[in-house]
């Protein structure tokens, strides 16, 4: 297994403890927010357990598939967190759709940034393997 296969099976079990994390009281506030910050929904449970099924998958069928999933997983996480910085919505959850640009008077520069730090966090890393460490770490040889 390659260094690339071994990242995106960290992946797939980061993506499982965000999932079970969502689920423990003491991270929740009394408005039911992860961490004082997230109000995740159903939907972004599937959306963070699809993405470490996936993870996981591509690690398990090759190197190149698991570098095809840090390129274009990151490339979506990473805009996703872009555009919640920018314009306080993403679009992973609908957001951009359902409360479109929401002015800097609504959250604060502070509270926009720790809000989308994950997305911008996981997707640049997941880039960074994508796109750059991929290039540097070969896939080893099929043994016979």
């Amino acid at each position: 297994m390659s260094l690339i296969q071994k990242l995106a099976v960290a992946y797939a079990a980061l993506f499982f403890v965000v999932v079970a994390v969502g689920y423990v009281p003491a991270f929740n506030d009394a408005e039911g927010n992860l961490f004082s910050l997230f109000s995740l929904q159903w939907y972004d449970d599937l959306l963070h357990a699809f993405s470490g099924v996936w993870a996981l998958v591509a690690a398990f069928v090759s190197h190149r598939q698991s570098v095809l999933y840090f390129k274009l997983f990151g490339a979506v996480y990473l805009f996703d967190g872009v555009l919640g910085l920018v314009t306080g919505s993403g679009y992973l959850d609908g957001g951009i759709f359902i409360n479109g640009f929401r002015s800097f008077d609504d959250i604060d520069l502070a509270t926009r940034f720790f809000a989308n730090a994950p997305h911008l966090a996981i997707g640049g890393f997941a880039v960074f393997v994508g796109f750059w460490l991929s290039r540097r770490v070969r896939a080893p040889l099929a043994s016979a």
